[in-house]
């Protein structure tokens, strides 16, 4: 979970995520957690921001072969690929 989508936003002040969207989003993976828990397999959610969680993923593991995104704003996925890459290429 990346908690800059609960702070306010240059829009206004509201945040990205509502407490409404924030339970629903709680539910929805409590639920994949224990859908994928009964097929023996697990969920491991974070909290931070993505290119820190992902960085410390990479040295944690040693490498990583696939990463996948959910594309929310392509400056932001540009930007997160560059972060990404400094870290993979250190």
């Amino acid at each position: 979970f990346d908690p800059r989508h609960y702070a306010g936003t240059h829009c206004y002040g509201f945040p990205k995520t509502g407490p409404h969207r924030l339970r629903f989003l709680l539910e929805s993976v409590k639920d994949l957690r224990e859908t994928l828990k009964k097929k023996g397999s697990t969920l491991v959610v974070r909290k931070g921001k993505p290119e820190d969680v992902v960085c410390d993923l990479i040295t944690q593991l040693g490498c990583v072969g696939v990463v996948a995104f959910h594309e929310e704003v392509r400056e932001v996925l540009s930007w997160f690929k560059g972060k990404i890459s400094e870290v993979s290429s250190a």
